[in-house]
C-alpha cells in the first residue's frame, strides 16, 4: 500500500447521533421486559463515525450534518472538533432535537432503533453552502441515514465538480438508480442486498457492479467482482466484542486507500483492518484506529 504525505480532502455528508447502549443477557421478545446489566452513552451516527475515522487515518475532513440546539448537539460538535473534523458546515436547528439511537447488546448480537430528529433537517442549501470546499475536495462520502433528497443533491453536486463519490448503503433501503450509477464505490451488507438492488442474487449483482460494489458479512469478510472473477478477503478477529460501526470503519479504510490511488485489493485490505480494529472496543467511534496502528 502506498500513502503520500499529502492529506486527502474529504467531505462527509451524513448523520450524527448520541448512542445509548444497554447490555443484557438476551434481547426481549415482543411484549416482554428484560433487565440490563449496564447502560452507556457513545458518539455515533454513520456520518460522524466516518468523519472521525477518516480524520484519524490522516484525511482533512469537513462534515456536513445537522444537530439540535441542545446539550447533545453541543457534545457532538465538541467531539468532532476534538477529532480534528471541520464543523463549519454543521447546521443547528431548533425544530428538532439532536438525533439519538437506542442499542440493545447481547454478546455479539444487537438491535438498534434510531430517531433521526435533527438529521432530517439537513437541506440542499446546507450542502450548497460548502460548494467551494466540495470543489476543492478529493472525495465525498455518503450513507443512508439522510434523506433521498439530500443524497441526490450531494451526488449531483459532487459530480458537477468531478469528485469521487463513496456510498455506504446502510441502513439499507431502495435508493435512486442515479445514485447507484454515479457512485464510484458502494459498500453494502450481504443480508441487505435485496433491499437495495431488488431480488438479484449476490453473484449476479456483484458481476453487474464489478469493481464498484463491495459486500460485507458479520465475520469481517468482503467479496467483490473484479470484472473477471469473484474476489474474497477476510480479516476476522477472534476477540471481536462490538460489531456496530464496523461497516463505517471498513468504509473509512477503503476510502482512505482509494484516495491515495491504491489498488482495489489494497483498499479492501485496509478497510478490513480498520473494521477489525473497531470491533475490539465498545462504541462505534471508540476503536477507530490511527493509520500507524494498522500498517
Amino acid at each position: 500500500m502506498n500513502f503520500s504525505k499529502s492529506q486527502p480532502k474529504v467531505i462527509v455528508i451524513g448523520s450524527c447521533f448520541i448512542d445509548q447502549m444497554v447490555t443484557a443477557d438476551r434481547l426481549p421478545k415482543p411484549n416482554e421486559s428484560v433487565s440490563a446489566s449496564r447502560s452507556e452513552f457513545f458518539f455515533g451516527g454513520k456520518g460522524a463515525n466516518q468523519a472521525v475515522g477518516m480524520s484519524r487515518l490522516g484525511a482533512q475532513v469537513y462534515f456536513i450534518g445537522c444537530v439540535g440546539m441542545d446539550p447533545a448537539g453541543q457534545q457532538i460538535m465538541r467531539n468532532l472538533v476534538k477529532q480534528n473534523v471541520n464543523v463549519g458546515f454543521v447546521a443547528e436547528t431548533d425544530l428538532e432535537t439532536t438525533g439519538s439511537a437506542f442499542i440493545t447488546k447481547t454478546g455479539n448480537d444487537y438491535s438498534v432503533v434510531f430517531i433521526p430528529a435533527a438529521n432530517q433537517c439537513l437541506t440542499p442549501q446546507n450542502i450548497d453552502a460548502a460548494d467551494k470546499y466540495i470543489r476543492e475536495s478529493d472525495m465525498v462520502l455518503l450513507q443512508l441515514e439522510i434523506s433521498d433528497e439530500i443524497l441526490k443533491h450531494a451526488v449531483l453536486k459532487a459530480k458537477v465538480h468531478h469528485k469521487t463519490v463513496g456510498l455506504y448503503a446502510s441502513p439499507a433501503r431502495k435508493i435512486d438508480q442515479m445514485i447507484i450509477d454515479q457512485a464510484d464505490f458502494i459498500i453494502a451488507r450481504s443480508t441487505e442486498l435485496s433491499l437495495i438492488f431488488g431480488s438479484e442474487n449476490l453473484e449476479s449483482v456483484l458481476e453487474k457492479y464489478s469493481n464498484k460494489l463491495f459486500v460485507r458479512d458479520e465475520t469481517n469478510a468482503t467479496v467483490y467482482h473484479n470484472g473477471s472473477v469473484m474476489k474474497y478477503q477476510r480479516d476476522e478477529n477472534e476477540t471481536m466484542k462490538y460489531q456496530i460501526g464496523m461497516g463505517d470503519g471498513f468504509t473509512c479504510g477503503f476510502a482512505y486507500a482509494f484516495a491515495h490511488g491504491n489498488s482495489l485489493e489494497d483498499c479492501v485490505k485496509l478497510g478490513n483492518r480498520v473494521s477489525a480494529k473497531v470491533s475490539l472496543k465498545t462504541g462505534a467511534q471508540t476503536g477507530l484506529p490511527y493509520l500507524d496502528e494498522i500498517l
